[in-house]
């Protein structure tokens, strides 16, 4: 039967591209006259709200109004996206009442998680949403394939979202100088990047992009697997078979996929395409050096005396994409290759993709190696450079899972695949488990309390009761699958457990823990009575209430056997990884795309290359003793998507692992220090990232610079060159500020010491308690301290006499006080906080003669860096105090309150356990002067920048690097 309605409002909504107008008198214009019904709009109410699952007006309505919702430039809205304003301006423009908005709003609530962070030079502009609607036929076909896997309205559109914002600042495949784009694409750990990559290239290929070489992956199993997602997603079915009569077994001799079970039902189908797309490469075949390969990209024009980006030749030409491994042979051959096609390669729109482009990122770990000038231009970097200056068409987008990208962090190191153009920061996906799940961050929550069990000296090494949770979890994920939960995501279940780098120590591992799993009993009454109890001790405690889940252990008790029986399988329960060629990962059968189940323990090894995902990984054993920062690569492993057992993972991890013959490391605190400095690098560019006056506030040529906020030993690795920008000033009002680059050497600390004493002296003698119950911060505090008040100008006298291990981290901060001292709207004083412990076990001491002060026991976590010096729990009366809250409910806090007022909170830190003299007094060598600050939120200047640059040479204002010469340096 005819939907008439559905089809009315799909005419009215193509005719609204450029934004949404008056639904009513369009309808009335585009419908038939046999049904003027269908023109009512309580039809329309009366169907959305009776509207069940899968209502293709729903689903249109739904798909219309969050990219409207989301739509960061409307000429026809002044509301921000994101926001019931802009909802309100978008029902205002189709004419419809309050009770059709209500209905609406019902089925399709306003979509408010935050978009991309875009850092990007200005552009030409040329893919607008009229131009990408008009050429969509691969995009469409995608969108419908990731709605048809359970993609939400909302995820479709933010993914289409961050695919224009990188597509339209690429350039036109048709303009007639060439000039090709250099961009790179921030993500997170196992977050889905290889969708957005393939959103990208759908779309760069209907604009006109006639040429995509995707760089994917170190082995053929990695990019075997890449090539097998892009021919499943978007290059489709008829594609692959081109021509061949899928019918007839003859004709399909040589054909990919012929063996793979998901062919071809989970395989896109595009019927009638506008023009095809041939494949360079397969499923099991990179690139060769075959005369093929160079036939393959001698393109045909259909006006042979026109160049091939003319429209009349590109729209009617087959684009060609070949997924090629990051390796120096197979990049050698390829460049060979192209050097032989001739002058056709410059009339080539090309898009070139490189997965995983930070793979030297190690070395921003490692401070010795930049202050020794050891970091060198790899070959691949190299190798990537020569395409680019083959293919003067080619478009560069390089995808990484952290915002200290190498590229960043060394310019010099790829200066031709350096992000000149634009840097796009991903928000975080919804459903994704990362950082924010496993660490308590703002010092409230149930993240550690849920996921995470430490490994103390106490606790033993609790590796059988992380075998139990693996048997445990693999048994309630059967239990769930039974119960109507989609089993899907439970085709996989794994452990990871990692304790060395040596691959000796693996082997040994393996062996222990395939005795221990013999040895534990799982058919025994003393097993099940251990599982029995790690149920209700823990997993029932942190169940999901909205996921089936025992009430009793007899019921799962079958699902355990199940599990162990999988687990099992071939005898063998563990499966050590720590090869590095592709023969040992098909010797091991870790094709988890192919293999039907993986239930495994997997004993893992820096070897184990980037990109390769553990599937279905829940529960995790990490205890590699190494220095932290070196463990950056493996670490992130547990993120990622888990539905339907996401309250099942669990990390085990070493808290007190030894890192020399009498220090220890704890690696969970190591690890958040890391993802802390991310967190707030990235939380930092999105404050940037808002144009003033039309204008960028920093370009991508300026984020190397404030990466040397986070990592203060990055420049430059050559000796003779130097960072192009420099970073003067950083205005934060209202934003909590804290320094951790402080001295190690101990005439600096007791310098420093001896220069707060005018501080100290300011404070009273008596703590008061301080109370803050915000709703801005969802969260209620009270702590005891002393206060004191200091005018601006004092202050300033004392920032600018400290000592820093690196005085560049606090320098643009204290410039930004500086100015705020000077302007109008400046900083009158400070209120001073120095936070008292009131616990039995506290540490006081006096400095210098002061009255006693707590100490704070901090520990440095990056070089001379410290992680959180600051306790969440002090922020919120600081914040109240500076303005940048609305109300405290706390009288004396409230009273504290003054227009043009900072706050300071002092902490007297100690690295070790105190020594006081007899008198209660410590060695100001053994201190650190450590503080957080607030500037008073009045002293923000409406239409300013917030960062503030220094180009050295401003001949070469697009330059990163320059020579210290240009500089004067």
């Amino acid at each position: 039967m005819t939907d008439h309605l559905f089809n009315l409002h799909g005419d009215v909504l193509g005719a609204m591209r450029r934004g949404p107008k008056h639904f009513t008198k369009l309808a009335f214009v585009l419908s038939e006259a046999d049904e003027p019904a269908d023109t009512e709009l309580s039809h329309f109410r009366d169907r959305i709200a009776a509207a069940g699952p899968g209502d293709e007006l729903t689903t249109l309505w739904h798909r219309t109004l969050t990219s409207w919702d989301l739509a960061e430039q409307a000429d026809w809205s002044t509301a921000p996206p994101r926001t019931d304003a802009r909802r309100t301006d978008t029902y205002n423009r189709l004419g419809f009442g309050a009770d059709l908005r209500k209905a609406l709003d019902g089925a399709v609530p306003v979509f408010k998680e935050p978009g991309p962070t875009v850092i990007s030079k200005k552009f030409t502009s040329w893919y607008s949403r009229d131009t990408a609607a008009a050429r969509s036929f691969y995009w469409n076909s995608y969108e419908q394939l990731l709605r048809r896997k359970g993609w939400s309205d909302a995820a479709v559109s933010s993914l289409d979202e961050a695919s224009h914002a990188v597509v339209e600042r690429l350039s036109d495949p048709t303009r007639t100088e060439a000039y090709g784009a250099r961009g790179l694409v921030v993500g997170y750990v196992q977050s889905g990047k290889t969708a957005n990559f393939t959103g990208v290239t759908a779309k760069a290929i209907d604009a006109g992009y006639r040429l995509v070489i995707v760089l994917g992956g170190t082995l053929n199993l990695l990019r075997g697997q890449t090539q097998r997602r892009l021919d499943m997603e978007l290059i489709g079915q008829e594609n692959i078979l081109r021509g061949a009569d899928p019918s007839d077994p003859d004709a399909l001799v040589g054909i990919d996929y012929q063996d793979d079970e998901d062919w071809p039902e989970k395989f896109v189908s595009h019927g009638h395409r506008p023009f095809n797309i041939e494949r360079l490469t397969t499923r099991d075949n990179d690139y060769r050096r075959l005369f093929q390969g160079i036939r393959a990209l001698e393109i045909e024009k259909r006006e042979p005396h026109l160049p091939l980006y003319v429209p009349d030749n590109l729209h009617r030409a087959a684009a060609r994409v070949m997924v090629v491994k990051k390796n120096k042979s197979v990049l050698t051959n390829l460049v060979k290759d192209l050097r032989k096609i001739g002058p056709i390669l410059r009339e080539i729109p090309t898009l070139i993709i490189d997965d995983e482009s930070d793979q030297a990122s190690v070395n921003t770990s490692d401070p010795k190696k930049w202050e020794s000038g050891q970091t060198q231009r790899t070959a691949i970097n190299g190798l990537i450079s020569e395409l680019l200056g083959l293919l003067p068409r080619a478009q560069y987008v390089g995808y990484t899972a952290t915002p200290f990208a190498n590229v960043f962090v060394d310019p010099s190191d790829g200066e031709d695949i350096f992000p000149r153009d634009f840097l796009i920061s991903l928000p975080r996906p919804v459903g994704y488990m990362g950082v924010q799940d496993f660490h308590d961050l703002d010092g409230t929550g149930t993240a550690e309390e849920t996921h995470v069990r430490g490994i103390h000296d106490d606790t033993g090494d609790r590796l059988q009761e992380a075998m139990d949770a693996f048997v445990l979890t693999g048994a309630l994920k059967l239990y769930r699958a039974d119960r109507g939960v989609p089993a899907g995501p439970f085709r996989h279940h794994t452990m990871l457990v990692h304790e060395s780098v040596r691959m000796d120590d693996h082997a040994d591992l393996a062996l222990r823990i395939n005795t221990q799993w013999h040895q534990a009993g799982y058919t025994s009454h003393e097993g099940h009575a251990r599982l029995e109890k790690l149920l209700a001790d823990d997993f029932a405690h942190h169940a999901d209430a909205g996921l089936p889940t025992p009430s009793a252990y007899a019921d799962l008790r079958p699902y355990v056997s199940r599990a162990r029986q999988l687990i099992n399988a071939g005898g063998n329960p563990v499966v050590v990884v720590n090869g590095d060629t592709d023969r040992y990962f098909s010797q091991i059968d870790l094709d988890f795309d192919r293999t039907p189940n993986v239930w495994k323990i997997l004993v893992g090894g820096t070897k184990l290359s980037r990109g390769f995902t553990v599937e279905g990984l829940t529960v995790t054993y990490y205890r590699r003793t190494t220095r932290q920062a070196d463990t950056l690569m493996q670490m992130g492993r547990w993120f990622g998507f888990r539905p339907g057992y996401r309250d099942l993972v669990r990390l085990y991890i070493g808290r007190e692992e030894p890192l020399t013959k009498t220090q220890t490391v704890d690696l969970y605190e190591a690890f958040e220090a890391i993802c802390r400095d991310e967190e707030t690098f990235r939380s930092q560019l999105s404050r940037y990232a808002e144009l003033i006056d039309g204008e960028p506030q920093v370009t991508p040529a300026q984020v190397p610079p404030l990466v040397s906020q986070h990592l203060p030993w990055i420049k430059p690795s050559g000796r003779n060159k130097m960072f192009n920008a420099e970073l003067v000033e950083i205005r934060s009002p209202g934003q909590w500020v804290e320094p951790t680059a402080y001295p190690t050497d101990g005439a600096d600390l007791r310098h420093n010491a001896g220069v707060w004493l005018p501080v100290l002296d300011s404070l009273g003698s008596t703590p008061v308690t301080l109370a803050c119950s915000s709703l801005d911060l969802g969260r209620s505090d009270s702590y005891e301290a002393l206060l004191g008040t200091i005018s601006h100008d004092a202050l300033l006298k004392i920032l600018c006499d400290l000592r820093w291990s690196a005085p560049s981290q606090f320098s643009p901060h204290l410039e930004a006080l500086v100015t705020a001292g000077e302007s109008g709207t400046g900083i009158d004083d400070w209120l001073v906080i120095a936070p008292q412990q009131t616990s039995a076990r506290r540490a006081e001491a006096t400095i210098l003669g002061s009255r006693p002060l707590s100490l704070a026991r901090r520990t440095r976590r990056r070089g001379d860096l410290f992680g959180a010096i600051s306790e969440p729990k002090h922020r919120g009366v600081a914040l109240r105090v500076a303005g940048a809250l609305k109300d405290s409910r706390d009288p004396l806090v409230e009273s504290l309150v003054r227009e043009r007022r900072g706050v300071l909170v002092l902490y007297p830190v100690v690295e070790a356990d105190p020594r006081p003299t007899a008198d209660g007094a410590i060695d100001p060598r053994h201190v650190v002067m450590a503080f957080s600050l607030v500037a008073p939120k009045s002293s923000a200047d409406r239409g300013t920048s917030l960062v503030r640059f220094r180009t050295i040479d401003s001949s070469k204002r697009d330059s990163v690097i320059i020579d210290r010469t240009s500089g004067g340096a």
